[in-house]
């Protein structure tokens, strides 16, 4: 078995911040719902700004929001206004096929990315 990405959310904003909440990243449910990601799920947060990356589970947000939330321990290493790479992985014998979105500045779905896209 390896851990294969199986989804990502490409260049979303950081639009809070809370180091006093309990843990987790809070994540418009549209996005989740276009990537696949379910509540709780694991997720790999890399930030395109500080370069930091984390490990946290996600928490669904109010649909349509555009919120990205880092709460908890994760709100010191990755501050609003900061660009992340949001991934979940999947457990696999067999090669995937990931679900990649990109966003706009408000984390608005713009497009899903094809692998020519990252070329």
């Amino acid at each position: 078995m390896r851990s294969v990405l199986r989804a990502k959310i490409h260049k979303a904003i950081v639009t809070q911040a809370d180091p006093d909440y309990v843990g987790s990243i809070t994540i418009d449910r549209d996005l989740t719902e276009k990537v696949g990601l379910w509540a709780n799920e694991k997720v790999l947060v890399a930030s395109n700004t500080s370069g930091n990356r984390l490990e946290t589970y996600v928490i669904e947000g109010e649909r349509g929001s555009g919120k990205i939330c880092m709460n908890g321990p994760a709100a010191h290493l990755i501050a609003a206004g900061e660009e992340v790479v949001i991934m979940g992985f999947e457990y696999t014998d067999e090669p995937l096929d990931p679900k990649v979105i990109l966003v706009d500045k408000e984390n608005n779905f713009v497009r899903y990315l094809t692998e020519e896209d990252s070329h």
